[in-house]
């Protein structure tokens, strides 16, 4: 069966949004260097995703675009429901090295590296355990978070083939 083939609503979450849904809905979304951190708390079936694009926010921009500052009201937002960071299901996707790597030569620590090592390093500060991941690699995912479950499904997106400038000349 086809994830998409509910009669849940479903969202599509683009670069640099964030969903908290407390309704059942299928939240969808494309993740290359960028990572998608989910919370899931079972007893209120509440679920949040974000589609962070980058670590840190040293520029106060105060935007979902980086995993720091959107782990942060992620965890507000239970918090603020009365919910224990150790009851939180923390989950883990993205952070591929889609970017800056060809033919195998690779800045020292690249975007999806970066994402990844900032995310735990704010789960683990914070005493919240990863209880699913789909981390690093060089391929892309489509990810389906299911709120009311907590449920994610992942579809691998094969690496883009990067062509040389004279393939393309007539």
């Amino acid at each position: 069966m086809h994830p998409l083939h509910t009669d849940l609503p479903v969202i599509y979450l683009k670069p640099g949004e964030l969903y908290l849904a407390e309704q059942p809905t299928v939240v969808v979304t494309t993740l290359g260097s960028c990572v998608s951190m989910i919370f899931f708390h079972q007893p209120q079936q509440l679920g949040a995703i974000c589609h962070a694009l980058l670590p840190t926010d040293h520029h106060q921009e105060k935007s979902f675009r980086f995993v720091d500052r959107t782990f942060y009201w992620m965890l507000k937002q239970f918090q603020s429901r009365g919910i224990d960071p150790s009851e939180i299901q923390g989950k883990l996707f993205g952070g591929a090295d889609v970017l800056e790597c060809i033919q195998g030569k690779c800045r020292k620590a690249t975007v999806g590296q970066q994402n990844i090592h900032r995310a735990l390093e704010l789960f683990k500060a914070h005493g919240l355990q990863v209880q699913a991941s789909s981390l690093g690699g060089t391929w892309g995912r489509k990810i389906f978070f299911f709120t009311h479950t907590g449920e994610v499904l992942q579809k691998r997106l094969e690496k883009l083939c990067w062509l040389a400038s004279k393939q393309w000349e007539s």
